[in-house]
């Protein structure tokens, strides 16, 4: 099993100013003429945690970090304005810029597999690989199966203390019952909001109970940022159109890569990386066979390390 590389700090660190109101917090790690990797958190509105910079050796990479729009430094915290796919795959456009990279690799899981799916759909040309787990297409049945029911039957006993702060007569849409707190003027049943919809997340993330996931998830600041961008996002169909991030994979072709996924993730079943694999059989397909969706079990942590490492290998001149 591989385990993390030593814990490091950025060498410089960034505040890139995007579309108004949006600042937002890049980091940089590694070797700065190493292989540029951009870590692409997911959510959206989780934000960077520090051991996102230990899967890569910091002999080898240039490792970039950044706060996607209101979530972690990134400022203003928790907002919706002008938050969109879009947006933030033009941010990540702004990044690569203002740190003068012609091409990089992209490294991210749940949400941020979808955004590094849609960036490298996009700017193909721009992707020199991918390394992807827990994959999250952001279809409607996707959210249904987790927010709605699919994943209750799994975990009772968890949902019903998300459900618990739903009255039972809006609770034929879950997703719109919260929009409707996370978005409201009571500050109290806000927060309470963002709480329970976090927590739910954190509780079905791990394989085995993990009380760091569920610390950092229910954490205030994350908590409010993580529920009302992730709610926003899926009451919008995560301003895609449908199965757009399938319909488009043909445009991965070239493009190097690796999908890990946990054999019992709840979170985003398994499906979601075969139905991938089955769009972009280029790419190396490893299911983890002891873990659900957190990038912290051990077996997606080792798996992850090593994909990084063999990445390296296809990619340095």
């Amino acid at each position: 099993m591989t385990d993390f590389y030593p814990d490091i700090r950025p060498y410089v660190q960034h505040s890139l100013a995007v579309e108004p109101p949006h600042v937002l917090h890049v980091e940089e790690c590694g070797n700065p003429g190493g292989l540029p990797v951009l870590v692409v958190h997911g959510g959206p509105g989780a934000g960077c945690e520090p051991y996102q910079r230990r899967f890569f050796d910091p002999e080898v990479y240039r490792i970039i970090l950044f706060d996607q729009r209101g979530c972690g430094r990134s400022s203003p915290h928790a907002e919706l304005t002008g938050n969109t796919t879009q947006a933030l795959v033009s941010d990540m456009e702004a990044i690569r810029e203002h740190l003068g990279i012609d091409a990089w690799l992209l490294f991210g899981g749940s949400w941020g597999s979808t955004l590094s799916l849609v960036y490298a759909e996009t700017h193909p040309d721009r992707v020199l690989g991918l390394i992807l787990r827990g994959i999250f297409l952001c279809r409607p049945c996707e959210i249904q199966w987790f927010y709605q029911e699919g994943a209750s039957r799994i975990f009772p006993d968890y949902w019903a203390q998300y459900v618990g702060l739903i009255p039972e007569a809006e609770r034929d849409d879950l997703v719109q019952a919260y929009h409707r707190r996370l978005t409201g003027s009571d500050e109290v049943g806000r927060m309470a909001a963002a709480k329970a919809w976090s927590r739910w997340e954190a509780q079905a993330a791990t394989l085995l109970p993990n009380e760091k996931v569920l610390s950092h998830f229910t954490d205030p600041f994350t908590a409010l940022s993580l529920a009302r961008i992730e709610n926003h996002y899926f009451v919008n169909n995560a301003f895609l159109e449908p199965d757009q991030i399938l319909r488009d994979a043909h445009r991965l072709a070239d493009i190097p890569g690796y999908i890990v996924h946990g054999r019992y993730d709840v979170v985003c079943p398994v499906e979601n990386a075969y139905l991938l694999h089955k769009a972009w059989p280029a790419a190396r397909f490893v299911i983890v066979p002891d873990a659900g969706h957190s990038a912290l079990e051990p077996g997606i942590r080792s798996a992850l390390i090593e994909a990084a490492r063999e990445m390296a290998c296809r990619l340095r001149p």
